[in-house]
């Protein structure tokens, strides 16, 4: 029956991961997986999350399914998060959300959305993107076509490029863009890049699609939805999925949203249902868990300042990070510019390693990165990160 199926060549990021669990060397040194490391290099457990599981379990009861939609005081936490708890959207009733299973559950969702309501309209991408965006979209039945994005040769964005070839995009078509902590580059736009694209969004009739991930690991929890709200106050209709896997170190729970800001509250209402619908025909509904864990947290104010404390404590470690990683390759290699390693944002960097040098960082130093140079600076620490840059200087030294 099945033996005519093709072998799955593994996805890049955990089949790496998978190779560094099987690696007996000691002292190898994992930068590839996106997740965020303390300086013991553990995951770390949020004091607020702690606090959020002892309250929830203090009241343990039934636990029946959830809407389809999720949890109420979820969606709720969530749009005021993103929005803002004045956010004229959400007191016109123009925002659609529902919890998902991660925002990976989130993209999924939106795909299928798209696929049965928007079916001509083509997916854009970032060039590069995380790698699963391409799968998420293909498995929809989404054509997908990319856009000019990282710069090679500065560490930055190609923001011109970019910004001409959405210019030329179909009416309807759908722009996927990162809106803080670029992943897997690190680069992101500016509050004026943002605020040139938005024009030409409108004249366009495009489709913003915002990844959100990262949020709180860029500048803050209110600059890094900068340009959500600059969306909402143009009256752009657009779509955000959010996730809380990094921000609140609850991986496993799988638990994001997804988002439709709409012209008017009518609109939101039939996606809202159609979103719903979405769900059904997938995983009928979200996690119960999870969905009481993130909305603890968001609707206790003691809670949510203590996770915003935490969190700028992980940001600035991540900066810490960044400043030791460019300050001994820049020893080693002083005819070389690491500047890029200071502005680009969030858990990732581009290196600027070719596929060649990450195979060969990995195989003499023992030290994973993806073969397109992506690093995952969550992955450094007070013990490690001189010896990744001794091993970066001399894999670039050749």
């Amino acid at each position: 029956m099945f033996a005519h199926l093709e072998p799955y060549a593994g996805d890049p990021i955990l089949t790496l991961n998978e190779s560094f669990q099987k690696d007996p060397r000691e002292g190898k040194i994992n930068l590839s997986i996106g997740i965020y490391f303390d300086d013991e290099g553990k995951i770390p457990v949020l004091g607020a999350v702690r606090a959020a599981e002892a309250e929830i379990a203090a009241h343990v009861g039934p636990k029946p399914y959830l809407p389809m939609e999720g949890l109420a005081a979820f969606r709720s936490g969530v749009q005021t998060l993103l929005f803002g708890a004045d956010s004229a959207a959400l007191k016109a009733g123009r925002v659609a959300t529902i919890q998902t299973v991660g925002s990976s559950g989130g993209l999924r969702v939106g795909a299928d959305f798209l696929a049965r309501w928007l079916p001509g309209s083509t997916i854009y991408l970032s060039d590069p993107t995380w790698e699963n965006h391409r799968a998420v979209f293909q498995a929809a039945g989404r054509k997908v076509e990319t856009y000019p994005y990282y710069d090679a040769a500065t560490g930055g964005l190609r923001f011109d490029a970019m910004k001409a070839a959405i210019e030329q995009m179909p009416a309807q078509s759908v722009v996927l863009l990162h809106t803080c902590c670029h992943n897997p580059t690190g680069v992101d736009l500016t509050p004026d890049q943002w605020q040139a694209l938005i024009p030409v969004f409108k004249a366009r009739n495009l489709l913003p699609f915002l990844d959100l991930a990262y949020q709180g690991f860029g500048d803050g929890m209110d600059e890094d939805v900068y340009a959500v709200r600059a969306l909402v106050a143009a009256d752009v209709t657009f779509i955000i999925t959010n996730s809380f896997s990094k921000s609140l170190s609850v991986y496993g729970e799988r638990c994001g949203a997804l988002s439709v800001v709409c012209p008017d509250a009518d609109q939101a209402a039939r996606v809202l249902g159609q979103l719903k619908a979405t769900v059904r025909a997938n995983y009928s509904n979200p996690p119960l868990h999870a969905g009481q864990l993130v909305a603890t947290v968001l609707n206790t104010p003691a809670l949510r300042q203590q996770w915003a404390s935490e969190l700028e404590g992980m940001r600035a470690r991540i900066r810490l990070m960044r400043e030791r990683l460019h300050a001994v390759l820049t020893a080693r290699l002083p005819g070389r510019d690491f500047n890029y390693l200071l502005t680009q944002r969030g858990m990732f960097s581009y290196t600027g390693l070719t596929a060649e040098q990450a195979d060969r960082l990995r195989e003499q130093e023992g030290v994973y990165v993806l073969r397109s140079g992506r690093m995952c600076v969550a992955g450094l620490n007070s013990r490690n990160v001189e010896r990744v840059a001794e091993a970066m200087a001399k894999v670039l030294a050749g």
